[in-house]
């Protein structure tokens, strides 16, 4: 081989090569082009969902209510305040509930209602405000109608009975248990309460009997009432018996 076809050679050898280093090097910068284009590609559309989206723009929560961009409705959402109800004012909450049992306690306090006391009883009658009037009848025989009224302002009890003194007796006379009533007589203001008084036997079966024209009559309380009698008094025997105090005029004269 002679010298000039020896060079041609090797030129020719020294431009493949450099048309294959090109080549590898374009193939290079291509797949680097690549690669970078493909990561650019992936974080774009997270980076412009990011920003198209508007900081008050609303999204539908995982339970499908929608939310605020930043997690609240307003001043107060679901999540946050609470539901209406459960605390703040205007809501029907514990505060209301606890000062309607107070108002209705002080109400009751205020009208007066009863709370069932002793104080609330009536008290027992007494001679300064109740007067005791004295009357024959003519049936039955020889008994006398006490009436009882309440001349004050409220209601009283009447002792169980007239513990009656006809004159300068020392005894009061007995009382027939079977006109026994099942409480105690209350006489309210102007109403009355009566009482029999058998004064002697009819068959003259009585002894020691004697006229009078004195009645008293002591209550509880100590006090005494006077009792006016007929004109002409009464005559009293062993007989003498007095029944209860009773509501009615005819339980009275019963016995």
């Amino acid at each position: 081989m002679s010298a000039r076809t020896a060079r041609t050679a090797r030129t020719a050898r020294r431009t493949r090569l450099f048309a294959a280093t090109t080549v590898a090097l374009a193939a290079l910068a291509l797949t680097a082009c690549e690669g970078d284009t493909s990561d650019t590609g992936a974080s774009a559309p997270a980076a412009s969902s990011s920003s198209s989206s508007p900081a008050g723009a609303q999204s539908e929560s995982p339970t499908g209510e929608k939310e605020s961009g930043n997690g609240t409705e307003g001043n107060g959402s679901k999540e946050t305040n609470g539901s209406a109800g459960s605390t703040g004012s205007g809501s029907s909450g514990s505060g209301s509930s606890g000062s309607g049992s107070s108002d209705k306690s002080d109400k009751g306090s205020a009208a007066g209602v009863s709370d069932g006391s002793d104080s609330d009883k009536p008290g027992k009658c007494s001679a300064s405000d109740v007067k005791i009037t004295a009357k024959k009848v003519s049936r039955p025989l020889n008994h006398l109608l006490l009436t009882a009224t309440n001349t004050g302002s409220k209601t009283c009890m009447l002792p169980q009975y007239p513990a009656a003194r006809f004159g300068e007796a020392q005894a009061v006379p007995p009382v027939a248990e079977a006109t026994k009533p099942q409480s105690l007589t209350g006489v309210e203001p102007g109403k009355s309460g009566y009482a029999g008084v058998l004064l002697s036997s009819g068959d003259g079966s009585g002894e020691n009997g004697y006229e009078t024209n004195t009645l008293t009559i002591p209550f509880e309380d100590g006090s005494i009432a006077t009792v006016a009698l007929p004109a002409g008094g009464v005559y009293v025997d062993t007989a003498l018996t007095v029944t209860y105090w009773q509501t009615s005029m005819d339980d009275a004269l019963g016995y």
